[in-house]
């Protein structure tokens, strides 16, 4: 048998451990700015939801219960600007890393198949092509590459790692680029109601895809504008075609979202209020972050939307991570975004609102 890890690079944040024992080693305790992972408690009223459908002996199913789609068409139509969604333009997912990891193999690629993505993006991109087979391709300008052989495109806007936003014309020019080579659009849409210095718009606006959902499907996570990563609730929306292929394969592979899970989904896309309150916690500390490493020396690139800063000192991004453990701060290397990286750190602003003044006094 052999080994299917043997496709994929190190998993990279077991290079990090080194340098986290460093930062856990500070007089004061470490300040973890790397994963990126939420800490602020769930809204009441999603855990109520949750606690209310803990009563759940039966098995839930793939598409989701009425209210669930309900729910994510609504959120599509009013947050997206989308027009005419039906229940078949939505499918929730366990987690959006599960859908990217695993999104190729349930298209069906394989050998001769090519997936591109940002030349700097989310490993996992990467890792879903390779668990499949299929040639993974980097792009700056997408409709530069080369399109024979490429069955999917990701687009990733806001990016992580770098806060880059696609404005809306640039969006438009690459959906009409792909739907004329009959290349198939993911657009990971996870970080789009965090940008800050721009306005994120998804490809499902009529503006961006003329009205029609063929070929182009967004990506949508709770897991940072609601804090609920640990309950793994995301969804996917846009071309029925592809959708209705995806939920008979899923169907099969049993990729059911708890039904706890999906009331909470119900009750936290119905609720605008926690999300401003969020975004506004998130602005105080990205400002508090981004003063202190500017004023220590830093520059910062990009980063007008998202849960990160993209830093440099113009030395290796290896470097930096070693200078700021010292300090007991944790970042996360630019080289795991790609080679494009390599002088960059990426800075969640995660943390509670006393780690980040603990990470802005040492840098003082």
């Amino acid at each position: 048998m052999s080994a299917v890890s043997s496709r994929l690079p190190v998993f990279p944040w077991d290079k990090l451990e080194p340098y986290k024992k460093t930062a856990l080693a500070h007089p004061d305790g470490i300040v973890d700015l790397s994963v990126g992972t939420p800490v602020d408690p769930v809204p009441a009223l999603i855990q109520d939801a949750l606690v209310a459908a803990a009563d759940s002996p039966g098995y839930p199913t793939v598409w989701g219960t009425k209210e669930l789609r309900d729910a994510l068409t609504g959120w599509c139509e009013r947050r997206l600007g989308a027009v005419d969604f039906a229940h078949e333009n939505v499918l929730p997912v366990v987690g959006s890393k599960e859908l990217v990891a695993w999104l190729p193999t349930q298209l069906g690629l394989g050998a001769g198949d090519k997936v591109a993505y940002p030349r700097l993006a989310y490993p996992t991109y990467e890792v879903g092509a390779r668990l499949c087979g299929a040639e993974p391709v980097v792009y700056d300008d997408p409709t530069e590459l080369d399109p024979a052989g490429l069955k999917l495109l990701w687009l990733n806007s806001p990016s992580n790692p770098t806060g880059k936003v696609l404005a809306k014309d640039e969006l438009t020019r690459i959906v009409a680029w792909a739907r004329e080579h009959g290349v198939l659009v993911f657009s990971d849409e996870c970080y789009l109601e965090l940008g800050w210095e721009a306005d994120p718009v998804s490809v499902l606006h009529p503006d961006v895809c003329g009205g029609s959902y063929e070929g182009i499907v967004a990506v949508h996570s709770l897991s940072k504008r609601s804090n609920l990563a640990g309950y793994r609730a995301a969804f996917v929306a846009g071309d029925a075609a592809v959708l209705g292929e995806l939920l008979l394969i899923r169907k099969h592979g049993g990729m059911m979202t708890a039904a706890p899970v999906q009331a909470a989904t119900v009750a936290a896309l119905g609720d605008d209020a926690h999300v401003a309150e969020q975004r506004e916690r998130y602005a105080a500390r990205r400002a508090a972050l981004r003063a202190a490493l500017e004023a220590h020396g830093f520059r910062v690139e990009h980063s007008e939307a998202s849960l990160y800063l993209w830093v440099t000192r113009d030395e290796p991004c290896w470097d930096t991570v070693a200078y700021l453990a010292e300090k007991g701060v944790l970042v996360a290397p630019g080289d795991f975004y790609g080679e494009a990286g390599e002088r960059f750190v990426r800075v969640a602003f995660t943390a509670t609102d006393e780690r980040v003044e603990a990470a802005v006094k040492r840098l003082a």
